[in-house]
């Protein structure tokens, strides 16, 4: 298993929490998600390295990942 963090521009409270945990759950080999708005971060298990694909369900959800 993969798990790694990616900074997040934009989740400003605990529904923006919900909202890129919902989508980047629904991206395929991720098991657990955790968003932190305080923080600015989302933290990723997976069973595969597929960080493009979450950090392109994180900007579908409306929100930034900066870099």
């Amino acid at each position: 298993m993969d798990r790694y963090e990616i900074a997040v521009e934009g989740m400003a409270c605990t529904g923006c929490e919900e909202n890129v945990t919902n989508a980047v759950s629904g991206v395929d080999g991720v098991r657990r998600v955790e968003a932190d708005h305080e923080s600015g971060s989302v933290s990723v298990t997976a069973d595969e390295e597929n960080r493009d694909d979450v950090e392109a369900a994180i900007h579908d959800a409306g929100y930034e990942v900066p870099g």
